[in-house]
């Protein structure tokens, strides 16, 4: 058994694979993360994994803290810290600075070549949006970054006076109070972002959505797309035993 650790801006997400199989966890949200909440959610509950694989594109504070808590429990279990590559599991970075592509972003795109063999459009909707393009031949094309649906709702009310955060849902479309009209003109820029990408990308190409705000943009668009939540842990797995998944067909 192995354990696989993502720690994203917003989570920690996790799961342990056995045989090549991945099974989830219960996600952690960061301002919980501390050495009590870790020990009760993975002391006695699994035995000893041979090995953590960790991507990290949180605090430090709290990378460090994970480690030692994971050598707490299970001793001198091996620890594997993912960076960007200039090229491995078949993907071919576009950075000229490999290093500098979040661990997070480099994760899908290995996860997406080893699971779908497919040109794709990789839209991560969360904490920031994040969008990156991978041909046929597994070859990087460069990315987008944007402000997530929260963020960009938060700088609305930390740069004004008279605009407010609310996590409240509204239907979408013209508003006739502010809060909704923050709720859709947000979520309208998402939808805009990945979609004038996608106007620009070859008829063969496939949108994958991942993230915490995945499903929720997604019935938005008007762009046929796979919504698939875990692809930073699939990359992870891909990194763990070094060879491609199986191949799963795209729907037509």
């Amino acid at each position: 058994m192995n354990f696989l650790i993502d720690m994203g801006n917003t989570r920690l997400k996790w799961a342990i694979t056995t045989a090549g199989q991945l099974i989830t966890g219960q996600p952690l949200v960061n301002s919980r993360i501390n050495r009590e909440e870790l020990i009760k959610l993975w002391r006695n509950r699994y035995r000893p994994p041979r090995r953590v694989v960790i991507s990290c594109v949180g605090a430090k504070q709290s990378l460090d803290l994970v480690q030692a808590v994971a050598r707490e429990l299970w001793l001198d279990v091996d620890i594997i810290l993912v960076k960007a590559q200039a090229q491995a599991y078949g993907v071919i970075n576009a950075y000229p600075q490999p290093e500098k592509l979040g661990v997070d972003r480099w994760l899908s795109l290995v996860a997406v070549w080893q699971q779908y063999h497919h040109s794709a459009c990789i839209v991560d909707c969360g904490t920031a949006i994040t969008v990156d393009l991978i041909d046929a031949d597994g070859r990087h094309q460069g990315g987008l970054i944007s402000p997530g649906l929260t963020l960009m709702k938060k700088s609305l009310d930390q740069g004004t006076d008279a605009l407010t955060f609310t996590e409240t849902i509204y239907p979408f479309g013209p508003a006739n109070m502010t809060e909704a009209a923050i709720y859709n003109g947000t979520l309208a820029a998402a939808i805009g972002l990945i979609e004038h990408v996608w106007s620009k990308q070859p008829a063969d190409r496939q949108l994958i959505l991942t993230g915490g705000d995945a499903e929720l943009i997604a019935r938005q668009l008007k762009i046929p797309c796979l919504i698939d939540p875990d692809l930073v842990l699939r990359g992870l797995l891909c990194v763990l035993e070094g060879h491609a998944s199986d191949t799963i067909k795209l729907p037509t």
